[in-house]
């Protein structure tokens, strides 16, 4: 008698994943959530040291790009080195075995590591807000924002780490998505003080987009750039879904 192979219900697919991802980290999620905490408010401390209190724009755009340097980069490379050991250990080759959508994977690892960037997330935003003088205006929409800065990139790390040779080679390819993504664009710094064509080509990385619906949502009134901002992070997450659903075949 053949075994019954039907696959499960996508979220059901999802949380199971999601629970086999988590209990990877069983041990070792305290050192994690110190690591992901640490660098970001590093960034707030060490930017925020030179900004005049009444520069308004700045600070803003210190809180929000080092949030989406925790959010969108930490991620970035915490999925990479993942998907590359699942490469090389033979960890994917167990996962194609089952009766799973395969976006849903890359999905799961993420809100695993999201999950275990939350600490860190809530101490930037309290610490940042503390030490830059900041007042915070939270919109109920930032609840969709911040998954949105979460996926775009971490799909792209997705994609680094199932296809990379080596680990070595998906890392540096991490690090120059991340230095490229960080300083290209009006992300930690405002765009008044950026040349041209740096904010032009900051158009085409997320995480623009992402410092921008941050600020609107937590910092600043909303205006209608935001449906712009979310329509392109929407974009990006297509596009790196469909990208892993290539690579993980």
């Amino acid at each position: 008698m053949q075994p019954n192979r039907k696959p499960l219900p996508l979220l059901l697919q999802l949380f199971d994943l999601l629970c086999m991802e988590l209990s990877n980290w069983r041990w070792s999620w305290q050192v994690m959530v110190l690591t992901a905490t640490i660098s970001p408010v590093l960034s707030i401390i060490a930017l925020g040291s030179f900004v005049a209190r009444n520069d308004a724009e700045s600070l803003h755009a210190i809180l929000a790009g080092s949030l989406v340097m925790s959010l969108m980069f930490g991620n970035l490379d915490n999925v990479s080195s993942r998907f590359a050991y699942m490469r090389f250990s033979g960890t994917l080759d167990y996962y194609a075995t089952l009766p799973i959508q395969r976006s849903l994977l890359m999905v799961a690892v993420v809100l695993a590591f999201f999950v275990l960037s939350l600490p860190s997330l809530l101490v930037t935003i309290g610490f940042g807000a503390w030490f830059l003088h900041l007042s915070l205006t939270i919109h109920p929409l930032i609840l969709l924002v911040i998954p949105l800065c979460v996926l775009p990139l971490a799909g792209v790390g997705a994609a680094i780490g199932a296809s990379s040779p080596s680990p070595e080679v998906g890392g540096g390819l991490t690090l120059l998505v991340t230095m490229l993504a960080l300083f290209v664009g009006p992300v930690l710094l405002p765009a008044s003080r950026l040349p041209e064509i740096v904010q032009t080509i900051g158009y085409l990385s997320p995480a623009t987009y992402a410092a921008s619906a941050l600020k609107q949502t937590l910092l600043e009134p909303m205006t209608s750039r935001i449906v712009i901002d979310l329509v392109a992070l929407t974009g990006f997450l297509v596009l790196t879904l469909w990208l892993v659903s290539r690579k993980l075949k």
